[in-house]
């Protein structure tokens, strides 16, 4: 398959309103800019790298060719001329994927991501990721990511953090690393260029392995997606937030492939993806575009 290749893309041109305005909410908070202040100066950035590099194996194009080579056509669709970095790490039972580094950005999948998806869902999910750092909200989804550690120490600070964290300003960082999910999820469909792949790549991501996705099993899936997708979760209570999106063990794939339909109905996905977005691709020797696993 010889996917469209977008030039020029934006970011803002498949951003998800609900992450727009969760950033924007998040941004305002009292607290926030001192946070991102004490995380210069703790060095996360740096440390999350030195913990990529010093504990997973980096894909080069000679180890795992096919996985450098599917984020390598994922930035390729994408527009994004910065190849980041990519690890692979150990396997948990379960598809992980992250993406770290504001100034060289990381992204990193583990084994059984690597295992369970085939070429054209990884680009789906490497798509996720590299939408991360191509939307440069890197900062805010880093510091998402290391909330907990900052929060024991902040807690025994002077400065008051700690109980801007307990309050709104904690609430407002996992609310927006959920909302963040939707536009991640259209890059990824951006990449892969097939919902029904999308789809398989986000069941998987739930858990289910290859054998049981029959058509059946996908078909209702996608019902419920639907049905899902119909609920107003703009107009979710705060309580229903912090017991939701705080819980990281939640994989929403269900609410994440909901909102993905809902971007294919309303036509935008469609005009996005129209000739005068795209480009077709060069022939060019070495290059090759994934079409198996």
């Amino acid at each position: 398959m010889t996917r469209k290749i977008f030039t020029g893309l934006s970011s803002e041109a498949y951003e998800h309103p609900f992450d727009r305005k969760a950033l924007a909410s998040l941004k305002k908070m009292p607290g926030v800019s001192l946070l991102l202040k004490k995380i210069n100066e703790y060095g996360i950035d740096r440390l999350l790298r030195l913990q990529s590099l010093g504990s997973d194996i980096r894909i080069t194009p000679n180890n795992f060719p096919q996985l450098h080579q599917a984020l390598v056509e994922t930035c390729q669709i994408l527009d994004v001329a910065s190849l980041p970095e990519l690890y692979l790490f150990q396997g948990t039972g379960h598809i992980e994927t992250y993406a770290v580094g504001v100034e060289k950005p990381i992204i990193g999948i583990n084994l059984d991501g690597m295992e369970w998806l085939g070429a054209d869902e990884l680009l789906y999910v490497l798509g996720h990721e590299v939408a991360h750092i191509k939307s440069q909200h890197m900062i805010y989804h880093q510091m998402a990511i290391v909330m907990p550690t900052l929060k024991n120490l902040l807690s025994s600070t002077t400065l008051g953090v700690g109980g801007l964290v307990a309050g709104g300003m904690e609430l407002g960082l996992y609310n927006w690393r959920m909302m963040a999910k939707f536009t991640a999820d259209r890059a990824g469909l951006l990449a892969c260029q097939d919902i029904s792949v999308a789809t398989t790549a986000l069941m998987k991501a739930g858990g289910l392995p290859q054998e049981y996705l029959t058509t059946t099993v996908v078909e209702d899936f996608l019902a419920q997606a639907r049905e899902f997708a119909s609920n107003n979760f703009d107009h979710m209570d705060q309580v229903t937030k912090i017991l939701s999106y705080g819980e990281y063990r939640l994989s929403w794939v269900v609410m994440r492939a909901g909102e993905l339909l809902k971007w294919i109905d309303s036509g935008e996905y469609d005009a996005l993806i129209q000739p005068e977005n795209i480009k077709v691709p060069e022939e060019k020797e070495g290059w090759n575009f994934l079409t198996s696993w």
